[in-house]
């Protein structure tokens, strides 16, 4: 992998990471933008400790614009778009309208290849291990930022999901603080060691789910599963066999394999609905440990956390969508149509031959 750090013609950066060590990088960003002005503030629920982003100037972010002006395809001609080269392997830059910034975070838009008309899951594994590779050399850097205490790198597919741009890309937020998710599972992790004199609940949990008829896939390093009590209609959690706290601590044996088991995951998530449905929408989620002090988890560390994804599609059967209604939306308690065993069966069903 080759790495190739420059700027935006408004001072955001941008990076390539590029498969092939000779690729050199020189193409300007040529457009007329001025340094882009955000209002990110990040404010507190006292009733429930949630941390909540205002960012007013995201109103005006590019919303669905036709395939022949997207912001995320390579620059060609005088058609400038945010990737000043006219081709690239994969790119991280810094969001123009960010939902976090400055003081209060950073927020990137990570594109996993230059084809607009393709998906993670068309992707080949040599390329979906340099995407893995950017993920954490992200992880890395934005750690080390003041402002950074939890990195969250994600992928928001579909329009059903929200998406405004259609070609193939996630995001990374760098969080100042430790969110909400990720402070209850160490509460959890906390209360379970306590309780049980030192056991570590990931590890409880995937011994567990991995004797349970809701493993969708194995290999040697990596094991996917529908959970008990998942909350979505298809929901999958990969987890590696080695327990790590972020993505930085794969061994090279995971990180080989990652592509090949996780890319079969995403084809099974197109397969599921038959062949006269649109492309599954779905998140995919990284869950990683907070860099910042855990003391106030009851003695939790670093590496009592378990690195995860979680992979969720918002639709529940063909044609029909699962929305957030009262019960999810107004009470945190969520509702599933699919029993978590019969959506493991159907995605093992889905294996490719």
């Amino acid at each position: 992998m080759k790495k190739t750090s420059t700027r935006l013609a408004d001072g955001r950066e941008l990076i390539y990471y590029d498969l092939r060590d000779g690729v050199v990088r020189t193409a300007a960003d040529r457009r007329p933008l001025e340094r882009t002005v955000t209002t990110s503030e990040v404010r507190r629920d006292v009733l429930l400790g949630d941390a909540v982003a205002v960012a007013s100037h995201r109103q005006s972010r590019t919303y669905h614009p036709p395939a022949d002006e997207c912001p995320l395809c390579p620059s060609e001609g005088e058609r400038m778009s945010e990737i000043p080269d006219a081709s690239y392997d994969v790119v991280v830059f810094e969001n123009r309208f960010p939902s976090l910034a400055g003081d209060s975070g950073r927020c990137e838009v990570v594109c996993f290849t230059s084809d607009h008309t393709a998906s993670f899951a068309d992707l080949d594994e040599e390329q979906a291990r340099l995407v893995l590779e950017a993920w954490t050399d992200r992880t890395s850097e934005l750690s080390h930022l003041p402002s950074v205490e939890q990195v969250f790198c994600f992928e928001n597919r579909g329009a059903e999901i929200g998406v405004t741009l259609q070609h193939p890309h996630g995001q990374i937020y760098a969080y100042p603080f430790t969110t909400p998710r990720t402070a209850l599972m160490l509460r959890r992790l906390g209360a379970h060691k306590e309780a049980t004199g030192g056991e570590n609940l990931f590890d409880a949990v995937l011994e567990r789910e991995l004797a349970a008829d809701r493993v969708v896939l194995e290999g040697e390093h990596w094991a996917a599963f529908v959970p008990y009590a998942a909350h979505w209609p298809y929901e999958v959690h990969l987890y590696p066999r080695r327990r790590v706290p972020d993505l930085l601590g794969l061994d090279e044996q995971a990180r080989t394999e990652f592509p090949k088991v996780y890319l079969e995951l995403l084809r099974r998530f197109d397969r599921i609905f038959g062949e006269g449905e649109s492309p599954t929408p779905y998140v995919a989620a990284w869950h990683q440990a907070p860099f910042g002090a855990l003391e106030e988890y009851d003695g939790v560390k670093r590496d009592d956390f378990a690195l995860h994804l979680e992979l969720f599609t918002i639709r529940r059967t063909s044609g029909k969508l699962k929305y957030l209604a009262g019960s999810e939306s107004g009470m945190s308690v969520f509702i599933n149509d699919v029993p978590p065993e019969h959506a493991a069966q159907r995605l093992r069903e889905a294996a490719s031959s």
